[in-house]
């Protein structure tokens, strides 16, 4: 589902001739949806511009070409952008001062993205590919449209990503140029902040926040990331799940060794690892790791009442993702993301298929995420992880184990982890918080879907403990967009809806 905030002052040119204050909101979204329709073209081709630079954190050279077209991006519309430099990707920040606002948003977004495996995709990952429909729809592929041509609403936009989370940094400056092109004032100070590690963990970002906490001061942040909600209503959250993971290695023998001559009597690795992996969970999904589930916040009325309002998309998804039953013990996912959860992300041993060999693997390897909830520390989280190996009858290392402690333990796993981060929510009932969601109403004209938290994490824990600022989430792109996998898109219609509600909440009252 694995983010952060800084002195610009606006071109006197940029606010020349707008006019003193903006209409009714929904006068402000005709406005930006007109705009929107006739500046297609240009609006996809400075997308695809984005799109087409590798964005891997790990990546430095491509991570630095990301930010300086974001950051030249802004001073096409007057902020005077620049770059917070720390121990790793530098954040873009830049700020619009509004002569006589009397509160300042800021808008929080990340540019760089999850790994890929190129093999895995239908077209290369950094070559933004435009298609009709989805892949699993039968979307063709198509050119991109030319000036004064549109783009039809279900079309998709490929590339990694194109939704997670280069989109509403692409929708904000739209959104600026719409506001701009039809007069209309924003009303509040805004501050932009555009991470470049929040798929690496984000772990070098509360070290640079402390530094730079003056230029973080604001009413609230608005996370513009994650999906609106499934049914394609938008959505604003006020929370996320944290999240720690953990990568595990069980050992069998120093080295793979012929099935026919020691199969039943060397251990074998990945059974051992999944016989552990199955120990974690019940046939419901309910976690078996003791006090997996103590110290959890209990929820607010007002977050009980938002669970309850939720649309039910439960049977639609099953359809859409061809699951015939889900975990849960029959609770709700409205429900079941407001709990912890554990994940296997993935496992490895050996070679399978064509290219399966009769051996006894000599070790196996998974990676777990545990998504948290307020009240559950990461380093808590994972000691309990810890401690369950340990009672299966594993001596639990954090190095590759020797050839002494191979012959002196007869189940060895090796557990590494990074630190993760807290989960965060904010009371839905602070005033900031009804602005927004009035905001997000009128520029919608329908009432968003209200969500305690989101089901993914993002680091509005690590903003929420050095700022005490409210974080509130304004998601824009679709639900079904493969985000962190393969053929990640997004949904043309959420894009011009998202730089709507971007301009709404710029312009809000």
């Amino acid at each position: 589902m694995t983010k952060y905030k800084f002195v610009v002052t606006i071109a006197l040119a940029m606010l020349t001739g707008i006019r003193g204050a903006a209409g009714p909101s929904s006068d402000a979204a005709s406005a930006v949806r007109s705009y929107c329709d006739s500046h297609q073209a240009a609006i996809l081709r400075e997308f695809a511009e984005l799109l087409a630079i590798p964005n891997v954190a790990s990546d430095a050279v491509n991570i630095r070409r990301n930010a300086a077209l974001i950051s030249s991006m802004m001073e096409r519309r007057g902020i005077a952008a620049r770059l917070i430099e720390g121990k790793g990707s530098p954040v873009v920040f830049g700020e619009l001062r509004k002569p006589g606002a009397t509160r300042t948003i800021g808008i929080y977004a990340h540019y760089d993205g999850q790994p890929v495996d190129p093999a895995t995709w239908t077209t290369p990952p950094f070559k933004p590919t435009l298609r009709t429909g989805s892949i699993e729809s039968g979307g063709a592929i198509v050119e991109f449209p030319k000036p004064g041509e549109k783009a039809g609403d279900e079309w998709r936009l490929y590339a990694r990503s194109a939704s997670d989370d280069k989109a509403p940094i692409v929708a904000l400056m739209a959104a600026l140029d719409a506001l701009k092109a039809s007069r209309i004032e924003i009303t509040s100070n805004l501050k932009f902040f555009f991470e470049g590690e929040e798929e690496a963990g984000s772990i070098h970002l509360e070290e640079l926040l402390r530094r730079n906490k003056q230029l973080l001061d604001a009413d609230a942040w608005i996370c513009a990331d994650g999906p609106v909600h499934q049914t394609r209503k938008q959505a604003v959250f006020f929370g996320c799940r944290g999240v720690v993971s953990a990568t595990i290695t069980v050992y069998g023998a120093n080295r793979g060794l012929h099935s026919g001559h020691y199969g039943n009597w060397a251990p074998n690795a990945a059974m051992m690892l999944a016989k552990l992996l199955a120990s974690m969970k019940d046939d419901s999904g309910r976690v078996l790791i003791a006090g997996f589930y103590e110290g959890i916040e209990p929820l607010g009325e007002d977050e009980k009442r938002a669970i309850r309002e939720m649309p039910d998309s439960d049977a639609q998804l099953m359809r859409e993702y061809g699951m015939a039953a889900a975990e849960g013990a029959g609770k709700s996912l409205a429900e079941l993301i407001n709990e912890p959860s554990l994940n296997v992300d993935g496992m490895r041993s050996e070679d399978i298929g064509a290219q399966a060999r009769n051996i006894v693997p000599p070790e196996a390897t998974a990676t777990v995420d545990m998504r948290l909830v307020k009240g559950i520390e990461p380093a808590r989280q994972l000691q309990r992880l810890i401690a369950h190996i340990e009672k299966q009858g594993f001596h639990v290392v954090k190095e590759t184990p020797s050839q002494e402690m191979r012959l002196k333990y007869p189940r060895i796993a090796r557990v590494t982890s990074g630190d993760g981060y807290q989960a965060a929510r904010t009371p839905m009932s602070l005033p900031i918080c009804k602005q927004v969601i009035k905001a997000v109403e009128e520029s919608t004209g329908s009432r968003p879907v209200l969500m305690p938290v989101l089901g993914g994490s993002a680091p509005l824990a690590v903003f929420a403990s050095v700022t005490g600022i409210p974080q509130i989430g304004v998601p824009i792109v679709n639900h079904d967009n493969n985000q962190h996998s393969s053929n990640e898109n997004l949904r043309l219609k959420n894009l011009w809806d998202g730089i709507v509600v971007l301009a709404g909440l710029m312009t809000m009252k």
